[in-house]
């Protein structure tokens, strides 16, 4: 497969050239002053199903980075686009995608349009929020991540998909097998990029953009920006459009941080007291291992959880989401994997059982709460031997939390979480065996008296 050439060096692109009929999009570039935000969907140059479907769904007014985004990714800008999770970045690149590849057909093998993502669950989410758009369009949406049926995903890029929602593993096989070809796609959004080169996928997401026109539409949307990010801006964005609608800290007015310092002892009991509360929480922790086992003990205290982290397969972080949004799991413990791509509504806690070492993962980890606009709480335990690294990350974070000192059953972990007592005491360990006298042998078992064998008048 040839791949297009790019000057990375000074950060610029070809000119827009060399299109097949039919699939040509207007880009405007270079030094067409950006367009300023609308106030209202009807104000946007967009398909009227598109329209209509918003109305119908009650998506009356765009969210910030929307309004601000939308009016040039529709006019074909490249757009770099700063925003926390849960502000509606979804709809402020997928609606400008959809649009622009409203009209147009995909042959077997070849998208028109790619979102890549960091992991599955947001891929799913990613597709599970732009079909009922692309659906009115009439336009073939499909998913393809690892751990499904990769012969499946073939099928479906063989019958024809205009939009691919694709981690770049999984992508990468099936164009490795020639199931795939990135040579018509024209716009190509990166749904949070920066975690996408914290988890190593630099390599492979360069890769995959240079198989893609040099001229085509790049949308990169990210709730931090940092040294990475301005390399894939540098070599893959032309004179891109930049939106930042949330402080740099990602800090969000709607949302309360708490860290709770509790001691060694008092640290797994004030874990249990907070999850039997009645309303859903995500807990995270570090390790896969240590997922499984929180789940284990607050499930012998009558506590329904589940775990969500890399070591399960895809249908069993399925069941557990699936779960969690129906409330028949209260409690989601997971580990960083969850940090991005999952969407539960009325959400309002989250709790770090382990604090995170890397701010960019508090960040995301609290993301999961306050969404558009809603109000929600974070809460980190935090052992004495911790403080200083957490207060550090903290800073670093740019949030400024409230300090408690707090052992279960206190009013005031009560008031901050709503945790109550579990519906079940912790198991009593069984006694120790009495140790013998000095000196003394053990007591013997009493003496059991031999069974008689029946005879055969009373069988």
């Amino acid at each position: 497969m040839s791949r297009p050439t790019r000057a990375r060096s000074s950060g610029s692109r070809p000119a827009k050239s060399g299109r097949r009929p039919g699939t040509e999009f207007a880009s405007p570039k270079g030094s067409t002053p950006p367009l300023p935000p609308v106030e209202s969907f009807t104000d946007l140059p967009m398909p009227a199903p598109l329209l209509a479907t918003l109305a119908a769904r009650g998506v009356t007014a765009p969210f910030p980075i929307q309004a601000a985004t939308l009016p040039n990714a529709l006019a074909g800008r490249d757009v770099l686009g700063r925003g926390r999770t849960g502000s509606g970045k979804t709809l402020a690149f997928g609606l400008a995608l959809l649009a622009r590849t409203a009209g147009h057909r995909a042959g077997p093998r070849a998208p028109l349009a790619l979102v890549l993502v960091p992991t599955r669950e947001l891929a799913q989410q990613v597709t599970e929020a732009l079909e009922p758009y692309a659906a009115a369009l009439d336009l073939r949406l499909t998913a393809v991540v690892g751990g499904l049926s990769i012969n499946r995903q073939a099928t479906a890029l063989e019958s024809g998909a205009e939009v691919v929602v694709a981690t770049p593993g999984r992508l990468a096989d099936l164009i490795e097998r020639g199931d795939c070809r990135l040579g018509r796609v024209r716009t190509t959004v990166l749904d949070e990029a920066d975690q996408m080169t914290d988890m190593g996928f630099l390599p492979q997401v360069t890769a995959l953009l240079e198989q893609t026109p040099a001229g085509g539409q790049r949308m990169l949307f990210s709730a931090t920006l940092d040294r990475n990010i301005d390399r894939l801006v540098r070599a893959f964005l032309d004179d891109p459009v930049t939106h930042s609608v949330d402080p740099p800290t990602g800090a969000v007015t709607t949302m309360e941080h708490h860290l709770l310092h509790v001691a060694d002892a008092d640290k797994h009991e004030t874990t249990v007291h907070v999850a039997a509360r009645s309303d859903r929480v995500i807990m995270f922790v570090a390790k896969k291992h240590a997922a499984d086992r929180l789940v284990r003990k607050l499930t012998s205290r009558g506590v329904r959880a589940a775990a969500l982290h890399g070591g399960k397969t895809q249908s069993q972080r399925n069941r557990a989401l699936d779960g969690f949004r129906t409330e028949a799991v209260t409690v989601l413990v997971a580990t960083d994997v969850a940090a991005r791509g999952i969407h539960v509504d009325d959400l309002d806690l989250v709790v770090n059982i382990d604090p995170p070492a890397d701010p960019k993962d508090y960040l995301h980890r609290s993301g999961r709460t306050a969404r558009a606009g809603a109000r929600g709480t974070v809460v980190t335990l935090v052992v004495p031997d911790q403080r200083r690294d957490v207060d550090a990350m903290m800073a670093a974070a740019g949030v400024t939390a409230r300090t408690t000192s707090v052992r279960p059953g206190d009013p005031e972990l009560a008031r901050i979480t709503r945790a109550r007592p579990p519906a079940r005491p912790p198991a009593a360990a069984a006694p120790p065996p009495r140790a013998a006298r000095r000196g003394t042998a053990p007591a013997a078992e009493p003496r059991r008296r031999p069974r008689r064998r029946p005879s055969a008048q009373n069988t």
